[in-house]
């Protein structure tokens, strides 16, 4: 059985950091990609960044690129996403989910983890 399971996130005051871990089982980790979006109230769910665990390669949102890093560790098939200088409009549901090959669209990802809260107040 494939899962995603994450952990981390939370509330912190804006300009902090949180980091978000997303934990792989039951599929090849080092051949695949993942990718986190987030959700606010509202609005549309959006992709933040996603790493190809084959390569390494990392691509981020122009809205976080410079205080988001991604980053896999294969051997515990786990992707962790640090936040840095986190601003109020970060506040939202955040997802990891796991696909064949990096992508910036939800349907490009077979598989989803629960979701985590990350709450920035000012």
């Amino acid at each position: 059985e494939v899962q995603l399971v994450q952990s981390g996130g939370g509330s912190v005051q804006a300009g902090g950091s949180l980091r978000l871990s997303c934990a792989a089982s039951g599929f090849t980790f080092d051949g695949d990609a993942i990718g986190w979006f987030r959700q606010a109230p509202g609005k549309e769910r959006e992709w933040v960044s996603c790493i190809s665990t084959s390569d390494g390669h990392t691509y981020y949102a122009a809205s976080v690129k410079g205080r988001f890093t991604i980053s896999s560790d294969n051997a515990k098939s786990t992707v962790y996403l640090q936040m840095s200088s986190l601003k109020p409009e970060d506040t939202a549901n955040y997802w990891c989910a796991a696909g064949r090959d990096v992508s910036l669209y939800a349907p490009g990802y077979d598989f989803w983890g629960q979701g985590t809260q990350v709450t920035v107040s000012s």
